[in-house]
Parts: structure tokens; sequence; C-alpha cells
């Protein structure tokens, strides 16, 4: 069933009242009519995980700003809790569809209010699981990225990785994109920069072909940054002096840089740029960065085959990231 973004709320309710009423699981498209981008001829969708409470923008945000930049729509799912074990009766029934209503009402009017343009549409499912359930649905959609949005508990303008995300990311078998905290696309519909975080191995150099692609075809510029922090990522200060030895390693990353963006297809005008300081937040606040920017990242090398695990090193990135990331499983 339609549900139109400018119709008034008295209406829209007596249709998820309807909708809410058909079970768990039920689909109605949100948004202009639907249509589906198709990459070699498959339907190409981006699955979204909302929480079913209100307020909660930053996920559908971002997967709207991703969606709109490759021409896809989105499919966005909350997660209720299923109860165990299962209470029979009436009353716990019109309980379970009155919480199923008012998340189908969230996720609703958060489309209407960040994405009326999108092809979209919106189920409520339970799960005991959060994660495992995203990922099922990813699966069952086929779609080519799982959005989520940071916990409540990290800081603004930061991505923080709670429980649900940590599991999410060790199982997922597809790309996973994680907004700021309270990230907002009012003024930034698109993004216009891809910041790929660049270790100089097989995997990142994988990571880079990819979102090269994405950006020459979107018209997104692309940033491809290494990152270091002095005593750590580099050789130990007693084999040289301390500036020597970050020279070398800053020198031995611009030609890792270098020989990778000649193996794949990119934009032109690609920035190439290495960031060292004593910490992990320093190094990654020595770059500008945007509104309108994504980081990319890789998975660990050598973790679970196709699985987007983090290395200590991502992780860390992850965690001072200023603005949404996007994790890609090594292939």
């Amino acid at each position: 069933m339609p549900l139109h973004p400018v119709r008034d709320r008295a209406r829209h309710l007596g249709d998820l009242r309807l909708l809410a009423r058909a079970g768990a699981g039920v689909l109605h498209a949100v948004g202009t009519p639907a249509r589906r981008a198709r990459e070699g001829g498959r339907p190409v969708t981006i699955l979204v995980g909302h929480p079913p409470r209100p307020h909660d923008r930053s996920a559908i945000s971002y997967a709207a700003m991703l969606a709109r930049t490759r021409g896809m729509g989105l499919h966005v799912v909350s997660v209720l809790p299923a109860p165990w074990p299962a209470v029979p009766g009436r009353a716990s029934t019109a309980a379970q569809e009155a919480h199923r209503e008012r998340a189908l009402g969230y996720a609703t009017t958060v489309l209407a209010e960040v994405a009326p343009d999108l092809p979209a549409t919106v189920e409520v499912v339970p799960g005991r699981s959060v994660a495992g359930t995203l990922l099922a649905r990813a699966r069952e959609v086929d779609a080519s990225l799982v959005v989520i949005g940071s916990v409540d508990e990290g800081p603004w303008d930061r991505v923080a990785i709670g429980s649900t995300g940590d599991r999410l990311l060790h199982a997922a078998d597809r790309a996973v994109a994680v907004a700021t905290r309270g990230f907002s696309t009012h003024a930034v519909p698109r993004f216009t920069r891809a910041t790929c975080a660049f270790r100089a191995d097989r995997a990142s150099v994988e990571v880079l072909r990819r979102i090269g692609q994405i950006c020459a075809d979107s018209g997104a510029a692309l940033r491809v940054a290494t990152f270091g922090v002095e005593g750590r990522t580099m050789y130990p200060p007693e084999v040289a002096g301390e500036e020597e030895v970050v020279a070398a390693f800053v020198d031995q990353a611009r030609a890792a840089q270098a020989a990778a963006l000649a193996q794949v297809a990119a934009p032109e005008g690609v920035e190439c740029t290495v960031a060292v300081g004593p910490d992990w937040a320093t190094a990654i606040g020595r770059l500008a960065w945007r509104h309108d920017d994504i980081l990319v990242l890789g998975s660990a090398t050598g973790g679970l085959l196709s699985r987007v695990l983090l290395g200590a090193n991502a992780y860390r990135i992850l965690r001072h990231a200023p603005v949404p990331v996007v994790l890609v499983p090594e292939t």
C-alpha cells in the first residue's frame, strides 16, 4: 500500500493500522513510484537497519545519501525483539501489533522527511538478534549494502559501534555502512568525495579498485589516505632518527598509493595524502573533512573469507572517523 510523503498524518495512520494487522514482515512502498536500479540485470538496493524508536534519522539519512549518489532504492527494516517465551492471548497479540504499528510509523515518517524522492519499502520483522535478522533480510532482498546508525552513547559527529554493530561487522558477508551519531542529509543530499583508507596490501588495493569505479561512475572525487601513528605503525625509532623514520614511512606510503592507482580505474584528479600523528585521533584530524565526505575502510587481511572483520588499526580509525564510513569485506 503506497503512502504519499505529503499526505496528512491522520490518513496515514489509518493505512498503518491496516498494514500492522496484516502481520509481521509486511511490506509497503514509500515515496516516489517504485523503480529498481539494476546492476548486471539484477535489482540493487540498500538495506537500512532503522531502530524502532522516534527521532532517529541518522541511518536512513546516510542510506539516502548513498542511494542518491548511486541511483539505488532503499529497503528499511525495523527489528522488534521476538517475545521469549511466546506469550499467547489477545492482549499479547494486540501489544505486539501496537508496537509494530509504532515502529512502522517511525520509519515511514523519517523516510518522508529525508528521502521522499527515493523508491523505498519498509518492513517490521521480529528477531532475537538484530544483526542476524538484518543480514538475513539483506541476503533475501539481495541488498548490496547494509546501513546502520551509531549508538546513542557515542559522541556527536563520530562513529560509535555498539554490540549490534559489532556483531554485524564480524558476521557480514557484504559491505556495511555506519553513520556518525546525529548524521543528517538535509543540506547534503549526495556524497561528493570518498576517502579510501589505504594500507598498501592486496585487500586495500581491491577496496581502492571498487570505490574508484564507484566514484568514476557517480562523478564523486576520490582521496587516497594512509594513516600512521608514530612509534606504532612504523619502524622503531632506534633504527634511525624519528624524523627519518616518519619521512621513510611517508615516502613508502606515497609510492604504494601511486602503484595501486596505476592498477585501478579512478576518476581524474585523485588526491593522495599521508597523515601521521602521535595518536590516531591526531593523524585523522590532520586531514580536512567535509560534510559530504565518506570514509571507506577494508576488512582485515587474513580475516574470515568474505567477512567484514576489522583489524586493530582499522577499528581505531573507525572510532575516530568524523564522517560516515563504509566497511568493505575482502573478496
